[in-house]
């Protein structure tokens, strides 16, 4: 077996492919069958995260366009992939398109939905979980995960991550074609996809500043269509932590739509600093999932990391310096500062200051934070046959979300540093479209051997075979949470091969809207 990157490789980028038999010389055919390159096979050893003997072919001075496979002498010979200008095209477009499948509040039409239609969900009115006679009309934004509910952390940090894509990365963005109902607005489309989460963003903010932590029903629907869920919808509880993360994203839009429509800028900018004035009025940490309501929790034990990123997003967008007095008492507390969510924000409020337009010592600290992260992390990759980033702790549940945050702080660190890590961000990638133990591509829709059974209602309630394209997959869970999963992935599997491409198996086979943001980054800063 042949471990390729399903998607393709850039002309002038990293090119690896992993073997687990034996060879010492491996031959890349055109489509004639003609030899175009010939190298030696590397023998990297045992690979402690897959349990595999790992070899490796490297062709990366292989420049020229086209469509070829890989043979070695022992006789292996690998599917056809691409080399080309192009090849992350789809991907990045699927990547960034989900998000449009996961709208709520509205139906999906045929023309830009196709055969994922559906009919308008959830558009009734919300009550407070408090008091049931307080009704809220609270519609919109993105279905979080595999279930209909909607959360602001999640939500916000599923924001920061494009925002910030966009940010550093515009040029990914621009000549994107989403065919949304936005497309063609004058707005890159991926800015008119966050834009409908941002305003739902805004219906969850009360008349105090404080905003409400998640809509959701009581418990999780049933696996059916969206617009067959008609529970009745509840705001539940203000926390601190929605609060906090809610100023930073309306902060950070405020910076990017400014240049798009001043006004609607203008409104976030607004509620930004509405919601820090409730921070200051609600100096304590405060949280509260009802246990009679089953739905995510997203829960946190402190909100230090929250009011850091709060605070350090306002200064960026305003200047004061009593955003920045308050970022830097923020910043005295202890919590890590290049971490990037969802449960551990910091990194996102350094990356704040860190494009601020400030170049001082602070700036520099958090410089240097990112780099000495990316060089822990390159670290680790080394170490690995696969090239991934990861050691066995990162195999939990969602770990293709850290696979794709340290492809991001990989990314950070290039982009705002002084080292290069790009080939770094380029392996994590690789290892996300099959260069991996198992062969697969953890992106639906995208690579021959793909993920196509997601814990995800609509794909599982559509009738449709071929699942909605574009979704990021949890992936390898060494711990998953369903006991059945073990008559699939037995005590003792290595932690990149526990997986099973089942839907009912949501600690690995879930997805989620901070799954997906990540490799909307990650994708735009490799195709810059």
């Amino acid at each position: 077996m042949i471990y390729i990157n399903q998607s393709g490789y850039f002309t002038d980028g990293t090119k690896r492919a992993v073997m687990i038999n034996p060879a010492e010389k491996f031959d890349i055919l055109d489509n004639s069958g003609k030899a175009v390159f010939s190298g030696s096979v590397k023998h990297f050893g045992f690979d402690e995260c897959s349990g595999d003997n790992v070899y490796t072919a490297d062709f990366s001075e292989l420049t020229e366009q086209g469509t070829f496979t890989i043979r070695t002498d022992s006789g292996d010979v690998s599917k056809k992939f691409e080399i080309g200008a192009k090849v992350y095209d789809k991907l990045f477009d699927d990547v960034s398109k989900a998000f449009y499948y996961l709208r709520c509040g509205c139906g999906l039409d045929e023309k830009h939905a196709g055969v994922y239609k559906h009919g308008k969900c959830h558009c009734t009115k919300a009550v407070l979980w408090e008091d049931n006679s307080v009704e809220i009309e609270a519609s919109g934004g993105w279905h979080d995960a595999g279930d209909y509910g909607r959360y602001v952390t999640a939500g916000a940090v599923a924001l920061a991550h494009i925002l910030y894509g966009y940010t550093l990365f515009p040029n990914a963005f621009d000549k994107q074609n989403l065919n949304i109902p936005e497309s063609g607005n004058g707005v890159p489309d991926m800015l008119s996809e966050c834009r409908y989460e941002l305003e739902w963003l805004l219906k969850m903010q009360r008349d105090d500043g404080g905003v409400y932590h998640k809509l959701t029903t009581k418990g999780h629907a049933a696996f059916v269509m969206p617009e067959d869920d008609k529970g009745q919808l509840y705001l539940l509880p203000v926390s601190s932590m929605a609060t906090a993360d809610f100023a930073a994203v309306c902060a950070l839009a405020y910076r990017v739509y400014k240049k798009f429509d001043s006004n609607f800028a203008d409104k976030l900018l607004a509620a930004a600093e509405k919601a820090e004035k409730w921070l200051e009025a609600n100096p304590d940490f405060l949280f509260n999932n009802p246990k009679e309501c089953t739905t995510g929790g997203y829960g946190e034990w402190k909100d230090d990391d929250n009011r850091f990123w709060a605070y350090a997003e306002l200064f960026a967008a305003t200047e004061k310096e009593v955003y920045y007095d308050k970022m830097m008492l923020a910043l005295e507390k202890d919590f890590p500062i290049t971490q990037l969510g969802y449960a551990s924000v910091g990194g996102l409020g350094a990356l704040a200051y860190m494009t601020c337009g400030r170049n001082d010592e602070l700036s520099e600290r958090f410089r240097n934070a990112y780099t000495a992260e990316a060089e822990k992390l390159a670290e680790t990759a080394e170490k690995s046959g696969y090239g991934a980033a990861m050691t066995d702790k990162h195999y939990f549940w969602g770990s293709n979300m850290n696979l794709m945050k340290h492809a991001m702080i990989f990314a950070i660190a290039t982009a705002c540093g002084e080292k290069d890590f790009t080939v770094y961000a380029q392996k994590q990638l690789d290892v996300l479209m099959g260069v991996n133990a198992l062969g697969i591509s953890y992106v639906t829709g995208n690579g021959y051997y793909r993920c196509n059974y997601p814990h995800l209602r609509p794909s599982s309630a559509d009738g449709i075979e071929e699942c909605i394209p574009g979704m990021v997959i949890g992936g390898p869970n060494s711990r998953p949470v369903e006991p059945t999963a073990r008559q699939y992935i037995p005590e003792g599997t290595p932690p990149m091969k526990s997986y099973v491409d089942r839907e009912e198996f949501y600690s690995l086979n879930e997805i989620t809207i901070y799954w997906n943001s990540p490799a909307v980054f990650a994708l735009a800063f490799l195709m810059k």
